[in-house]
């Protein structure tokens, strides 16, 4: 059967610069965040120099997310993260089971990309965990470390500081692995390259069979 290759318009301007920002802050923070939390008393930055390079990532980044919350309210963007309760396991396990098994065998994508769905159901779920759920805890408990006068001293005869310190390097973590298996995705296409172009160009290419 012949297949014909079709673009749609994926990424608006206000989106790429906010991807494109958002990726060297947490970059940065993660490079930043790593070397601080390393325990060696030498590194390759200054450790005064290293934590205010950590704190301007991560208000740039914090600034950045107040883009992204405006932009996915006033634009047709947000469309894209309303999940639907019907199926709500079996769409993203069906998706997992394809990169797991199905993709390496020729089986097609069960939820392939469309002007309806930018998103497969897995990455939806995992979008909308790290976007609305991480990053604002990652961005409140920076600012707790920041501005520690604004943390409870305890919770539960637990330090406030310590609390606020864990949960700030948990999401950090968590973040990090988000962002190596989106690289991972995102080089799964038509080229290695070809997701990255898009985000570039803002034109995503899909086959019509």
């Amino acid at each position: 059967m012949n297949s014909t290759e079709d673009k749609i318009y994926f990424y608006p301007v206000w989106l790429r610069i906010w991807h494109g920002i958002n990726a060297l802050g947490i970059i940065l923070l993660i490079v930043t965040g790593i070397t601080m939390n390393s325990g060696f008393e030498k590194g390759l930055i200054e450790f005064g120099l290293n934590m205010k390079l950590h704190n301007f990532a991560g208000a740039i980044v914090s600034l950045n997310y107040l883009v992204f919350l405006f932009g996915n309210l006033i634009t047709s963007n947000k469309k894209f993260y309303i999940v639907k309760p019907r199926n709500f396991l079996k769409r993203p396990m069906k998706q997992a089971y394809y990169y797991a098994w199905g993709m390496f065998h020729g089986m097609q994508a069960p939820y392939p990309l469309s002007e309806k769905r930018k998103f497969n159901p897995l990455q939806k779920y995992a979008y909308i965990m790290v976007m609305y759920f991480a990053v604002p805890l990652v961005i409140v408990s920076g600012i707790g470390l920041m501005f520690p006068e604004l943390i409870f001293n305890q919770v539960y005869d637990i330090s406030g500081v310590l609390i606020t310190a864990v949960t700030h390097s948990a999401m950090g973590f968590f973040i990090s692995i988000f962002l190596i298996i989106h690289l991972y995705v995102a080089s799964i296409g038509k080229s290695p390259l070809d997701n990255f172009r898009s985000i570039v160009n803002g034109w995503h290419h899909i086959t019509k069979k």
